[in-house]
């Protein structure tokens, strides 16, 4: 690079000399200067000089930018790590909060784990799924105590499934597994549960109302009771699921399989909705819905 530079300094200062007599050496005489010769001379090299000046100022430019570049990257990449390590501290510490055994800590870790997951894309998956896991490891349903009485869903429980339930809109190539867990009387208003694994859970008498539940896994779910007003059940799979006394008034249900599912007391389901879904001879309805379809078939 300097030899480079010596070449180009030694290149410019000899064209800066003989320069007007490489360009003009046949009407340039080299002794006895004449007032015309040094007009000339001197506008080839004022221009010369020009030129260089606007070359030196613009590799001067040049270089600045790409320090200024540098920097800014090396800047970049440093915030980038102090960042992550801050990500890192804050997870550790709401994951600690999350073993608590005092409720208010633990809803200070789930709603710490809801801010790190809104404040960094790439730590969105992990939130999910641990979030996910506090709740199957709170609330799972313990084989024989299927006929024990509900209790009241534990506030850090309903803190975590309604985080869940608002989480940003991020492709997950994973569904979100909340199998076979108690979550009876949970509050899942226009939650966003697309492609949930419920199969095998307790939800009698939860607050799905507007829910979005597109493609779920509700295999054998036990839905006595719950409110499914407007909730969207498109593309969900229901085989053998209870919903017996289950609100289901302007529920969506294009494509929703409910083969051998349990519909004999539901309410406000409509032949038009059962229309869409798709059923068997096994699947229980309503008397007066299924008068209606024989009556039309």
């Amino acid at each position: 690079m300097l030899a480079l530079l010596a070449a180009a300094f030694l290149g410019y200062a000899l064209l800066l000399w003989q320069g007007p007599w490489w360009l003009d050496g046949d009407r340039l005489r080299r002794r006895d200067l004449q007032p015309a010769d040094g007009v000339v001379i001197t506008g080839f090299r004022t221009t010369l000089v020009a030129l260089g000046a606007g070359a030196v100022a613009g590799a001067g430019l040049f270089y600045t930018d790409r320090t200024l570049r540098h920097t800014r990257d090396r800047d970049r990449e440093q915030a980038q790590i102090a960042r992550d390590g801050q990500v890192t501290a804050h997870y550790v510490e709401a994951i600690k909060l999350l073993a608590s055994e005092r409720t208010v800590e633990r809803l200070g870790g789930i709603y710490a784990l809801e801010r790190i997951m809104r404040d960094s894309a790439k730590d969105h998956l992990t939130v999910v799924e641990v979030l996910a896991a506090f709740v199957r490891d709170q609330v799972s349903v313990v084989p024989g105590t299927e006929s024990a009485p509900a209790e009241l869903l534990d506030e850090s429980v309903q803190a975590a499934l309604t985080v869940l339930g608002r989480r940003p809109p991020v492709e997950e190539p994973f569904r979100i597994d909340l199998r076979r867990t108690d979550l009876r009387g949970a509050d899942l208003q226009d939650a966003r549960l697309e492609r949930v694994r419920l199969a095998g859970a307790r939800l009698e008498g939860a607050n799905l109302i507007g829910a979005h539940l597109e493609k779920a896994w509700l295999r054998e779910t036990q839905l006595g009771g719950v409110w499914l007003d407007r909730a969207h059940l498109e593309g969900a799979h229901l085989r053998g699921a209870d919903l017996r006394g289950a609100s289901l008034k302007e529920t969506h249900l294009k494509g929703t399989r409910l083969f051998n599912a349990d519909l004999s007391t539901a309410v406000g389901l409509t032949p038009d909705q059962l229309g869409e879904a798709v059923h068997d001879v096994e699947t229980k309805l309503p008397p007066a819905v299924e008068s209606t379809l024989r009556a039309t078939s």
